[in-house]
C-alpha cells in the first residue's frame, strides 16, 4: 500500500515509462507497471518528473520590492545597491515577512522547494535576519529556506558590519557571507575573506561568499577563498557566488586558478540571469556577457549550480521563481546548446545545488524523500526548451500545488484541435 504512486513518468536520467511509488515520506519503489495500490493515482502520460528545483542563491529580504523606494535607473549594480541602501532604513518585519510569503507561494508553484537566501546585516536593527527567521519556520512544511548572514556594505566597511553579521550568527542565521570586492581595498578584501572563514571554522559553518562580482579581471579574491578554505579545513562547505571577473581573466592565470579551486572543492554559484544583465555595463561594443566560465569549472569536476539572485528588486525588474529560465539563459549566454551540455544544466538546477546545499534525501531514487515535480515536457531538453507548466509538486509525498497544462486551441481549417507544446513537439533526435 503506497500513499501516492505516479505512473507512466519519464525520469531525468532518460528512463521512460515508470511508476513511482511513495510510502512514508520517501520514494518506496520505482519501476515499470508496479502492480500496487495507492491513496491517489497520478498519470504523469509520459511527462518528466523532477526531483524539486533548488535556488543555492537568492535575496529574499528584497524581493517583491520593485520601484521601493524608486527605480535602478542606469540598471548597474552599484546603483542597486545605493537604492537598496535607500530602502532599508524604511524596511520593516511585518513588510519583509509579507514579500517573503508571498514569493514562497509562487516558489512553491513552480515547483522551487530549496533556496538559499542571502539576508543584508549591515544595518544593526537586524529587521532582516528577524523577518527571515520567522519566515524560515513558517515555511518549513514545504520549502527548505537557509540564510546567509550577508554584509552587503561590506564586513570592514559598514561601520557595524563584523558586529552585526556575528550577532545575526547568534540569533540562528545557518551560514556566513561576506564581499571582499566591495570592501575599500583590495587588501580589506583579503582580510575580510581570513576573517570569515575563521569565524565559520569556529562555529562550524558553511561560508557562501558573493566573490568578485566585476568585471575588472585583478579582482582576484576567489585565489584567497580557496586558500583559506584549504587552511580551515572546509572543502566542500564553501560557495563562491558569481565569480563574473573570470570572465575577463587572462587564460593563463585562469590555467592556474580553476585547479586551486578543485583542490579546495569549491562549490561555484554562478547567476546567469542577473550576470547577463548587469555585467559589462561600462563596455560600449564589444560588450562582456559577464558569466563566469561554466563550461571549464563544470569540465575540471567543480560542482557548478546556478542561482536566480533576484526577482523584482532594486537589481533585477523581472524574475518568476522559475529556475528552467535560469537554466535556459545559462545555454544561451554559456553556449552550451548540446544535448550533454542541456543534461548538465539541468543537474545544475537540481542534483548539483543539492549537493552546494548539503542537502539530505534528495534526488529522485528509492530512499530519497518523496519530493518531485511534474513537468509539462517529456525529457530534460524539453524542460529547458519550454520552461513549462508545473502540473504537480509534491511534498513529503503529499500533493501541494496543481496547475492545468497549457493546451492550445485552434480554429484552423484542416489543422488539429489542439496542441500540447509539452509531446507535440518532442524532436525525434
Amino acid at each position: 500500500m503506497f500513499d501516492l504512486i505516479v505512473r507512466n513518468a519519464n525520469l531525468p536520467d532518460g528512463r521512460q515509462g515508470f511508476d513511482i511509488g511513495l510510502a512514508d515520506g520517501r520514494i518506496a519503489a520505482i519501476e515499470k507497471h508496479l502492480d500496487a495500490v495507492a491513496g491517489e493515482d497520478i498519470d504523469a502520460t509520459g511527462r518528466l518528473v523532477s526531483p524539486p528545483f533548488c535556488d543555492p542563491h537568492f535575496h529574499m529580504d528584497a524581493t517583491l520590492s520593485l520601484g521601493l523606494p524608486r527605480m535602478n535607473v542606469s540598471g548597474t549594480l552599484l546603483e542597486g545597491i545605493a537604492l537598496w541602501g535607500e530602502l532599508r532604513p524604511l524596511l520593516t518585519k511585518e513588510a519583509l515577512v509579507e514579500r517573503a510569503l508571498r514569493y514562497c507561494d509562487l516558489a512553491v508553484s513552480q515547483g522551487l522547494l530549496f533556496i538559499r537566501s542571502h539576508v543584508d546585516t549591515s544595518d544593526p536593527r537586524l529587521v532582516t535576519a528577524e523577518a527571515l527567521i520567522e519566515v524560515r519556520e513558517r515555511v518549513a512544511p514545504y520549502i527548505t529556506l537557509q540564510l546567509v548572514a550577508f554584509p552587503q556594505d561590506g564586513y570592514y566597511r559598514a561601520a557595524e558590519g563584523a558586529k552585526s553579521l556575528e550577532r545575526a550568527l547568534d540569533m540562528g542565521i545557518d551560514i556566513v557571507g561576506g564581499i571582499p570586492h566591495f570592501e575599500r581595498t583590495m587588501g580589506e578584501g583579503r582580510l575580510s575573506l581570513e576573517a570569515l572563514c575563521r569565524l565559520a571554522a569556529e562555529r562550524g559553518l558553511p561560508v557562501d561568499i558573493h566573490c568578485d562580482e566585476t568585471d575588472d579581471p585583478m579582482s582576484r579574491h576567489i585565489e584567497t577563498l580557496a586558500a583559506e578554505t584549504i587552511r580551515h579545513g572546509l572543502q566542500g562547505r564553501v560557495a563562491g557566488s558569481h565569480l563574473t571577473s573570470m570572465h575577463s581573466m587572462d587564460n593563463y592565470y585562469v590555467s592556474k586558478l580553476i585547479p586551486l579551486m578543485a583542490e579546495a572543492e569549491i562549490n561555484v554559484i554562478p547567476n546567469p540571469l542577473i550576470n547577463i544583465m548587469l555585467q559589462g555595463r561600462h563596455d560600449t561594443y564589444p560588450k562582456r556577457r559577464g558569466l563566469t566560465r561554466v563550461r571549464e569549472l563544470m569540465a575540471a569536476g567543480l560542482n557548478v549550480s546556478f542561482g536566480q539572485d533576484c526577482t523584482m528588486d532594486p537589481w533585477y525588474s523581472m524574475g518568476s521563481a522559475d529556475m528552467l529560465e535560469v537554466g535556459h539563459m545559462a545555454i544561451h549566454v554559456a553556449q552550451m546548446g548540446g544535448i550533454e551540455d542541456k543534461k548538465q544544466i539541468f543537474d545544475a538546477l537540481t542534483v548539483n545545488s543539492a549537493r552546494t546545499m548539503g542537502l539530505e534525501g534528495y534526488g529522485l531514487e528509492v530512499g530519497c524523500k518523496a519530493d518531485l515535480v511534474i513537468l509539462q515536457a517529456a525529457d530534460v531538453i524539453e524542460a529547458l526548451r519550454l520552461k513549462p507548466t508545473r502540473l504537480c509538486v509534491v511534498k513529503g509525498g503529499k500533493v501541494i500545488s496543481r496547475s492545468a497544462p497549457r493546451i492550445g486551441e485552434l480554429f484552423l481549417a484542416g489543422r488539429p484541435a489542439r496542441i500540447d507544446p509539452g509531446l507535440d513537439y518532442v524532436p525525434k533526435v
